[in-house]
């Protein structure tokens, strides 16, 4: 997606709730993958980041004209998208909840000997990596919510602190102490119980079965290893900051692009009667 200015950004706006439906779905998709990547980090799972990023960004077009130019684009979406993932309560880790221990102990006391070979003819090696790239996202979900939004804006998105302080309401020196305690409290689980981000004993392929019978991963549904990868991380932040020397440990915050299914509701939204909401908001 080719980057634009504020101020082309803000010009595509003006058109956009002006009723030019091209204008719309550019702006649109600007920040698809943005939004979607947030919601799949904050919400663990494909199909509830699917599900989250769909209202976001029906949020974002119901709310466009509201948009002023005070702060970037993007940071803007960034408020809408993370007090809607923060609020919300239908994704799977809601209903089920990890802490370090829970799954610190899983990982060191699963019984994992006694499972049969439930991989279904898929290669072991592709589920181990599916499993290996869906465990270190469900890791972020023995975060609190508020933890979890700290992690991602500054790890993966690399938010500077004063607008990512601004964000979630808090001071940028608060953001920036939250932000490498949390770095160093992930490190040091990655440390002692990854095998492969760390000096864990965890291997994933010796995991496959375990992970399946309980749940974690589907051959039938590979989310992760079938998703495809951005071939850039998604530019957001306005200053590069050394908050602390753990940037490296976490090599696992991959980016992707957004499902095809986002594509098509977006492309029936602008067909559908529901456009109007965009104008007359």
């Amino acid at each position: 997606m080719k980057s634009r200015t504020n101020e082309e950004l803000l010009a595509l706006i003006e058109k956009a709730t002006a009723g030019d439906k091209a204008s719309l779905e550019t702006v649109i998709l600007s920040v698809q993958d943005l939004v979607f990547n947030l919601s799949l980090r904050m919400l663990g799972t494909f199909p509830d980041a699917e599900d989250a990023t769909q209202d976001i960004l029906l949020k974002i077009v119901t709310h466009l004209s509201s948009f002023r130019g005070e702060s970037s684009f993007s940071t803007w979406v960034f408020r809408i998208a993370t007090n809607h993932l923060k609020n919300y309560r239908k994704h799977m880790f809601a209903k089920f909840p990890l802490s370090f221990e829970f799954y610190g102990d899983d990982i060191k006391n699963g019984k994992i000997e006694d499972v049969p070979d439930l991989t279904q003819n898929v290669e072991r090696s592709i589920l181990a990596e599916e499993l290996k790239l869906s465990c270190t996202n469900v890791m972020l979900q023995c975060l609190d919510t508020e933890s979890r939004c700290i992690f991602i804006l500054g790890t993966m998105f690399k938010v500077d602190s004063r607008i990512a302080g601004d964000i979630l309401g808090i001071s940028p020196e608060a953001y920036r102490q939250r932000l490498s305690r949390i770095r160093g409290k992930m490190a040091d689980f990655l440390k002692e119980y990854c095998g492969e981000y760390g000096d864990g004993k965890c291997r994933c392929a010796n995991r496959v079965d375990y992970a399946i019978q309980n749940h974690r991963i589907s051959p039938a549904k590979l989310d992760f290893t079938t998703a495809v990868p951005m071939e850039t991380t998604i530019e957001v932040k306005e200053a590069m900051e050394d908050i602390d020397s753990l940037s490296q440990e976490f090599a696992f915050c991959k980016t992707y692009q957004s499902p095809e299914s986002l594509k098509e509701l977006i492309q029936k939204f602008l067909d559908g009667t529901s456009y109007s909401v965009v104008t007359n908001a």
